[in-house]
């Protein structure tokens, strides 16, 4: 679900609601006093149009998660037996899923950013998942950071692609994703 800018967490733990609230401030303190900074914080201070978007958003939520769910479903159906394709993995303790994204990851061996080359040649508007954090500029600028320095991440990294997901995805839609696909993977 979306607010625009801004967001809600939620814990049931008073100090990380305190901490919660310190941060999105500024980092001011409990009493939020004027310039008395008591941490590195931000201002994440949510607007009330935002609000207003969430709490509309919050009243169809079921329907969202459902309608993602149905969609990661047809993508689950599809790809489950594809070779070269393992599709996400969602532990037996988790008893709703929020999908947020559907990333695959492609078997040792293929040449991820070939298929992707394939997939977006086709109409198929595809990203890779994540570039390690420990790659990004700031962590290599900040840290001395190099490629290596975590290869089972970056591994895994250079395996996933982010297939077209959102809710109103059509059976058809899914269909020519996971045809094209396996068609990048023979090809």
């Amino acid at each position: 679900m979306t607010t625009g800018e801004g967001g809600v967490i939620v814990t049931d733990d008073e100090e990380i609601a305190k901490l919660c609230r310190s941060m999105r401030n500024q980092g001011r303190g409990e009493d939020g006093a004027w310039l008395c900074h008591e941490r590195l914080g931000y201002n994440y201070r949510m607007d009330e149009l935002s609000a207003a978007l969430g709490i509309a958003q919050l009243e169809r939520i079921e329907d969202l998660l459902a309608k993602r769910e149905k969609v990661a479903q047809m993508y689950n159906e599809r790809l489950r037996e594809m070779e070269g394709v393992r599709v996400p993995y969602v532990a037996p303790e988790v008893n709703k899923m929020s999908w947020f994204v559907y990333v695959i990851r492609l078997e040792e061996g293929i040449d991820r950013d070939k298929v992707m080359e394939y997939l977006t040649a086709h109409g198929v508007a595809c990203r890779p998942y994540f570039t390690p954090i420990h790659l990004q500029p700031f962590y290599v600028e900040q840290f001395g950071y190099k490629e290596g320095d975590f290869p089972v991440t970056e591994r895994v990294a250079k395996s996933t692609i982010a297939l077209p997901f959102y809710n109103n995805l059509t059976e058809e839609q899914v269909d020519y994703v996971v045809k094209t696909l396996e068609r990048a993977l023979n090809s």
